[in-house]
């Protein structure tokens, strides 16, 4: 059976060919391989750490198990599909409301591997029937929506909990963060969240030495004086040792709030394997039910010890982009480096004592950027959004997550923003595609006459032939 685990040479071991990409199969010279595989680890520091903090799960163990995730994926996709699986941000916002409601990481944790599996069984489901199964149930608009309404759910976590613990400190790391994604080239603007953390610690320890303690919300959610890095703990860590672990708890209420998050799972995975395709030119539709069962099964496996869901990585594949290097030897050795990070638990300390002041300025770029990647996948797809079919269900659930909107249905059951918001945007539209009348079927009607008109170039998406101007709506 071919695992995807041997490698051939490419050319001779030091450098891409002139216009050529090392493929999937390929290796660079072993050295060159285990300082790429370096590169890819580096480059998934900061969301990859970042996440389970907020989360409020062992930064440790999620490293670790981005590890073994990374190499399960790599054996079940055949060596075919380059990537690292880190911890998924689209949870982060699940984390929050799990924890409102009372729930601990355990129901935390217990909630995402029920997601794990549900993602497991509809990558199944794509291998039997194929990606047209993802379309119809999950169309572009549905798709942004729900994403775009997972990210913007984050808003009052920065707002109300990491940016009020030191504002100077969270606008100077935002200024700096925004500057290293536009100023940057190449690798250096795809660690863009590492070197604001980076700079987050070092602004918050001159400022320690400089202004003494500061007087504001502690992480416990106390106003005291307190230290911005506190580095206390990291002197106590041992240099190795096990991560803790955990079983998962099951509550259905804090389910519901998780399940939506497949919906942007398979997205991200879909358009993973879509985008490395088109750059190693390998069709990979084959491997998208593949890739996506593996990304479950992964999650399951990090979630039932403890540890956080983990989903493909898109900072690495601008490594990949910028270095022509897509083989899979590169992943094999980032895996091997995130498992030896894993067990040093001095490591983890480090990244636990990330100051609030400093999360707070990340998470203002981070989270806008999770809700705008469904702002990207309307315009990727040619989403009309003048097409009242499209604009009514997507206004009212991304509303609805937002604002957090809540029903209630008895005394102990009830829904509130990801999850309503996610229902309402999928329901709506499928329920109202069914009685919308066949005008409205396609992406040609306007909304209002007044608001715009369509150009030559608008016309190819109404179905006319370019040049040709589509009948406006009578007044």
């Amino acid at each position: 059976m071919d695992l995807g685990v041997r490698w051939k040479l490419h050319g001779d071991g030091r450098t891409p060919a002139p216009g050529a990409v090392v493929r999937p199969d390929e290796r660079l010279s072993w050295p060159r391989t285990v300082g790429l595989g370096a590169q890819h680890v580096v480059a998934m520091f900061g969301a990859s750490f970042v996440a389970p903090v907020l989360m409020g799960l062992d930064p440790n163990l999620a490293i670790m198990m981005s590890g073994v995730a990374t190499v399960i994926f790599l054996l079940a996709t055949r060596g075919r599909v380059p990537s690292y699986l880190g911890c998924s941000l689209s949870f982060v916002g699940v984390a929050a409301v799990i924890r409102a409601q009372g729930g601990t990481s355990a129901t935390v944790t217990g909630a995402v591997l029920v997601v794990g599996a549900v993602l497991f069984l509809v990558g199944l489901a794509v291998q039997r029937f194929g990606a047209r199964i993802i379309h119809a149930a999950m169309p572009p608009i549905v798709t942004g929506a729900v994403v775009m309404l997972i990210g913007f759910n984050l808003a009052p976590v920065t707002a109300s909990t990491y940016w009020p613990q030191d504002q100077w400190t969270a606008l100077l790391v935002m200024l700096f963060t925004g500057l290293a994604v536009v100023c940057l080239r190449g690798f250096w603007s795809r660690i863009a969240i590492f070197l604001g953390l980076v700079f987050g610690y070092g602004i918050s320890w001159a400022f320690d030495r400089i202004f003494g303690k500061i007087h504001s919300v502690s992480p416990s959610g106390k106003v005291t004086d307190h230290w911005r890095l506190d580095l206390s703990a990291v002197s106590h860590a041992d240099w190795i040792g096990l991560p803790h672990l955990h079983g998962p708890s099951f509550q259905w209420s804090a389910v519901l709030v998780a399940l939506p998050v497949v919906i942007a799972l398979v997205a991200e995975n879909a358009g993973h394997v879509k985008a490395v395709g088109e750059m190693t030119g390998d069709p990979l539709d084959d491997k998208l039910g593949t890739a996506i069962s593996a990304d479950g099964v992964a999650s399951v496996l990090s979630t039932a010890v403890g540890g956080p869901p983990n989903t493909t990585y898109s900072e690495n594949i601008g490594v990949m982009a910028a270095t022509r290097v897509y083989s899979t030897a590169a992943y094999w050795a980032a895996a091997g480096f995130a498992l030896l990070f894993g067990v040093c638990p001095k490591f983890g300390a480090v990244v636990a004592a990330i100051p609030g002041g400093v999360l707070g300025g990340i998470t203002v770029i981070l989270y806008g950027m999770i809700g705008l990647l469904g702002a990207q996948i309307w315009i990727n797809a040619k989403v009309d959004l003048r097409n009242p079919l499209n604009l009514v269900p997507a206004a009212a659930g991304i509303i609805i997550g937002v604002g957090n909107v809540s029903m209630k249905f008895t005394d102990t059951f009830s829904l509130s923003g990801i999850a309503l918001g996610t229902l309402v945007v999928i329901t709506g539209y499928h329920a109202l595609r069914a009685f919308a009348p066949a005008h409205l079927k396609g992406q040609e009607p306007l909304l209002d006459e007044g608001t715009s008109t369509y150009d030559t170039e608008a016309d190819t998406e109404t179905g006319s032939p370019a040049g040709e101007r589509a009948p406006r709506a009578k007044s």
